[in-house]
């Protein structure tokens, strides 16, 4: 014979509630309390229908995932830690993509498809303008940020000025006295976006340093390697003493690495390279980076919103991870005469 939950409740010396919220991943119920109804309903051989679970609650168990790029060592990584975080609570994600137009004006984000088939919404990474923030909010449901985010909403990230403080510092403590930076602004978003706050951080060290954030020492490199590669060749031809570089990402440190190989230039010895991620394939390049722990805010931004679900209390408005130094051989000391041959 099939057992219900009301069997389930009977053997665990609980309430159906507390099953419900046990068997469902949801907060409020003790550890303790949770693991012997999970043995208990493993014991009996109950199984939660998650169409009887919806049908109760009036919840989709889905949460939607609204991100610009998939194939973006972050996007990919903090989507990862979202989907593995929601699973284990039971839900499923709904991945949603948008236009991201290298060219403006770009079409705006349309989120309509999510509309009444999604609990809650994770926007990742995603520069989004007022109007489409609205798009969003409009759904009704919860949302959290996670990198860029829209004032009045939960938003998890890095300490973006530290971070490039930090970076930028290490090539200074070299003795670099150029540094350029390749930023990754896609979108002028002001201090809700990264890049702003990295280059921020950028600048301030320069200055810490008695040194100027010349505008001509800044380029767009867009996120990705191939706009790396080609903003370092606008970079270098406009400050060809440039002898170290700080780039937002490190997709785009690659690309100055391979910009650095086209000119003919060695890395570290000519050029300094700096990147922020901990990029899995930056060990290839001896990459320097700013490690940050992207899987970590996925599933730190999951959790946030499975609490708004709930209807628990909100968090602090920034959920806020800090970046490590992981120096490996793409910095050194300048050489002396490593302009010759620009």
């Amino acid at each position: 014979m099939a057992h219900g939950i009301e069997d389930v409740a009977r053997v665990a010396g609980v309430s159906t509630a507390t099953v419900s919220r046990a068997l469902r991943g949801i907060p409020g119920v003790a550890p303790s309390t949770r693991d012997h109804v999970l043995a208990v309903a493993g014991e009996l051989g109950y199984v939660a229908s998650p169409t009887a679970a919806s049908l109760a609650t009036g919840r989709t168990r889905t949460v939607g995932i609204i991100s610009p790029w998939v194939n973006h060592w972050f996007h990919a990584e903090v989507i990862e830690g979202a989907e593995q975080a929601l699973r284990e609570h039971g839900y499923d994600a709904l991945l949603h993509t948008f236009d991201m137009e290298r060219e403006r004006p770009r079409r705006r984000l349309d989120p309509g498809a999510l509309r009444r088939r999604v609990d809650g919404v994770i926007v990742v990474g995603g520069p989004l303008v007022a109007d489409e923030v609205r798009v969003v909010e409009d759904l009704g449901v919860p949302v959290v940020f996670v990198g860029s985010g829209a004032p009045g909403h939960v938003v998890v990230r890095l300490d973006d000025a530290r971070t490039a403080r930090v970076a930028t510092r290490h090539l200074l403590d070299l003795g670099h006295r150029v540094v350029g930076h390749v930023t990754g602004a896609v979108v002028d978003d002001g201090p809700a976006a990264p890049s702003w706050w990295r280059r921020a951080g950028w600048s301030a060290a320069l200055a810490d340093a008695g040194l100027s954030a010349d505008p001509d020492l800044e380029v767009d490199g867009r996120y990705d390697v191939d706009g790396g590669r080609a903003s370092t060749h606008v970079l270098l031809d406009r400050r060809p003493d440039v002898t170290g570089v700080f780039a937002a990402s490190d997709e785009m440190a690659m690309g100055v690495v391979l910009a650095a190989r086209d000119r003919g230039l060695r890395v570290p010895d000519d050029l300094s390279v700096v990147g922020v991620d901990g990029h899995a394939l930056g060990e290839l390049v001896g990459l320097t980076t700013m490690v940050q722990p992207a899987v970590r805010q996925g599933g730190a931004a999951a959790r946030v919103l499975l609490d708004r679900v709930s209807g628990e209390p909100l968090p602090p408005r920034d959920v806020v991870f800090e970046t490590e130094l992981l120096v490996r051989t793409s910095t050194a000391v300048p050489r002396v005469g490593a302009l010759v041959g620009r």
